[in-house]
């Protein structure tokens, strides 16, 4: 297993990235490997300070950086030597099992566009959010940023890749699919979130269970929680603010803690034709070591493989 990281991609990069790739080295399985993407003085200057296995760290130069704020199609077109553009050519040519950054965002959504692309069928790839639930598990929130505007047919689409995801990363046999909206009853809501809830409801190939209300975003009512990306990435960094809030004011709780960015570290790309992951532009260490973690899971999970064989 190869795990591809983007070294330069973030607000702490490379300092940051590489410091959380050396603590998560030791957690490996015995068969994993990071392959660390950038600037390689920088990277090597860094990872001599920590005492790494060098059989599980392996590095490929990229002298080029696609900063945050520029804008992602032409960073990519002009800097192909870039890390992100270096890690998603590894990544077609498959000589890594995931693509992981937490660079320019907007980069990375359209880098695997144009490099493994969507999975024939697909409508619009999404992010999906891992949402801490109440009683220790998680759901999958789909989309939280890629997609702003959706029409009912996407969103009917995401409640459908979003059950297969959550089917075969959690090993849920029939995971519960729900629709975000502004009340329970099945007439409420917009004009799409009202055809939205008729396309879920007809689809039998998923657990439907109707829609839910942002009351109910951690109390474990659903496995899946559909919405686009706008609504999406409002309900989400609305739930990252609770620990940063709490612990301000001296307050500490098991759960708030699992709402901490840091504790997952990345989301996913769901619906293009490989492994892709995205983290916090202001990632630490810490966070950079979960991602890690949470990516040999996507590894081991493959469910970009059932999701393309189940549209097929």
């Amino acid at each position: 297993m190869k795990i591809a990281v983007d070294a330069m991609g973030g607000d702490f990069a490379p300092k940051a990235i590489v410091e959380g790739v050396a603590m998560a080295a030791a957690d490996l399985p015995v068969d994993a490997k990071i392959v660390l993407i950038g600037r390689e003085m920088a990277i090597r200057e860094i990872l001599q300070q920590h005492d790494l296995d060098s059989l599980k760290v392996e590095i490929v130069h990229a002298e080029d950086v696609i900063e945050m704020g520029e804008h992602p199609t032409k960073a990519l077109s002009q800097k192909p030597n870039s890390s992100i553009g270096v890690g998603f050519k590894l990544l077609k040519d498959k000589a890594v099992d995931i693509f992981c950054s937490a660079g320019n965002t907007g980069a990375m959504h359209v880098g695997a566009l144009f490099s493994i692309r969507a999975i024939e069928g697909i409508l619009r790839p999404a992010i999906a959010g891992f949402v801490p639930q109440v009683d220790g598990s998680y759901a999958i929130m789909i989309d939280i940023g890629a997609n702003a505007d959706c029409k009912p047919d996407v969103l009917g689409q995401f409640g459908e890749i979003g059950s297969l995801f959550a089917q075969h990363t959690f090993q849920i046999d029939r995971p519960r699919v729900a629709l975000m909206n502004i009340g329970e009853e099945e007439q409420k809501g917009s004009l799409i979130a009202q055809a939205t809830h008729q396309i879920l409801k007809d689809n039998k190939r998923i657990k439907f269970i109707g829609n839910i209300e942002g009351k109910d975003l951690f109390t474990n009512k659903a496995d899946v929680i559909v919405t686009d990306g706008f609504t999406g990435n409002i309900l989400f960094k609305l739930g990252e603010s609770l620990y940063e809030v709490t612990k301000s004011r001296g307050v500490e709780d098991e759960f708030i803690a699992r709402t901490n960015y840091e504790g997952v570290g990345g989301s996913p790309i769901v619906g293009v034709n490989g492994n892709v992951m995205i983290a916090h532009g202001m990632s630490t260490p810490l966070a950079i070591k979960n991602m890690i973690s949470w990516a040999v899971k996507q590894v081991e999970a493959n469910a970009y493989v059932h999701i393309a064989q189940a549209l097929a």
